[in-house]
């Protein structure tokens, strides 16, 4: 009966304690959140809609107060932003807009990338134009400040693979992706195991063109990073066939997958994807927000480690450079190693050209 009697009291005062608990457990993570060293994030192009966004999900007072908020998000913020803009219409034209945006958030604008590397700790490269992709992030790669780029990673494979080079010449991270990568669709069906070992993947979606940089990069290549989300490295011949309304591009990778794009226009053009293992073949979901890619993001700036290696996303670029070639001859396939080598050639004219005399030291 004693026994009984100790049993029931320990639980009575477990009962009496467990609010208390619970608050100091949430106390406890919250500190744990609150007092993470804070990083500044800077911007550089405030000319596409997600500059907004992002900045909506990195101040979230949500962040710094919430103890269920992704640890490496809190106490980050964005805090200055440095406008840039292009001549390239969805540039020219909302440039302002989304500037102001920014100001009404609370965030610092200042009139140079010079002056906004004072003021922050961290870049994310927004410009919608990635023709000036290369030219914005090299100071920031002199700085010594991690940079995210937004998609696309530059105008055109030589500045990609410049960029690359400049963060391995000043030991800098860096990482580009779309949001797409990181969606939950494309995420459960790469972590899927009932499809098994992947053998092919077609995915889909939008594919508006900009002018002075190849087809892919500008839209299509949300749906290309879905496919080498999947599929991986490896893509050894492209082909692609055009019309006026449809892209349809074909890699064939070294172990003999085959991995498709299908780019869309004037019709309904959703993102999806297909992925055919040899235990099934699954469809993804709709696609999600931003979030996941601002907690890759938030991770990168913490750790300085790039979820996306530099390899994967340069061999994407020229799978897309591959793709305008084999357009150029009537649909005929084209090896990657064929892009590459003229891009490799033309990037350490571009570096030599950047760097002057620094083009030398090591």
């Amino acid at each position: 009966m004693q026994n009984v009697v100790s049993v029931l009291k320990r639980l009575m005062l477990l009962v009496v304690c467990l609010p208390w608990l619970a608050d100091f457990a949430g106390l406890h993570a919250q500190e744990s959140n609150i007092t993470k060293p804070p990083i500044r994030i800077g911007m550089i192009g405030l000319d596409t809609s997600h500059v907004p966004a992002f900045t909506k999900i990195f101040n979230d007072p949500k962040l710094f107060h919430d103890p269920n908020a992704p640890g490496d998000m809190a106490n980050m913020r964005v805090v200055v932003g440095f406008p840039g803009g292009t001549d390239f219409p969805p540039s020219r034209d909302r440039v302002a807009g989304f500037t102001q945006q920014l100001r009404d958030m609370g965030v610092e604008i200042v009139d140079s990338i010079p002056a906004l590397l004072e003021k922050c700790d961290v870049v994310l490269l927004e410009s919608v134009d990635g023709r000036v992709h290369l030219e914005q992030a090299l100071p920031v790669f002199q700085a010594g400040k991690p940079l995210f780029i937004d998609k696309p990673l530059a105008g055109s494979l030589a500045d990609a693979i410049a960029i690359a080079e400049l963060s391995e010449r000043y030991q800098v991270p860096f990482f580009s992706c779309s949001s797409y990568r990181f969606t939950p669709a494309v995420i459960e069906l790469l972590n899927n195991e009932s499809i098994g070992t992947i053998q092919g993947v077609s995915t889909w979606g939008p594919c508006t063109y900009q002018d002075h940089t190849p087809d892919l990069y500008f839209y299509g290549v949300h749906g290309v990073e879905a496919l080498y989300t999947l599929m991986g490295t490896g893509c050894e011949t492209v082909t692609r066939i055009r019309t006026a309304e449809t892209d349809l591009v074909s890699g064939t990778w070294d172990n003999g997958r085959v991995g498709t794009y299908r780019g869309i226009r004037n019709h309904a053009s959703t993102f999806g994807a297909t992925v055919f293992g040899t235990k099934s073949i699954m469809h993804s979901g709709t696609a999600g927000g931003y979030e996941p890619l601002c907690v890759e993001i938030a991770k990168f700036f913490r750790s300085g480690q790039a979820p996306v290696s530099a390899k994967e996303t340069l061999e994407m670029f020229a799978f897309m450079e591959a793709a305008d070639e084999s357009n150029r001859r009537g649909g005929a396939p084209v090896g990657l190693e064929e892009v590459l080598q003229p891009a490799r050639a033309a990037a350490k004219v571009r570096l030599e050209t950047l760097l002057g005399p620094e083009r030398k030291t090591p």
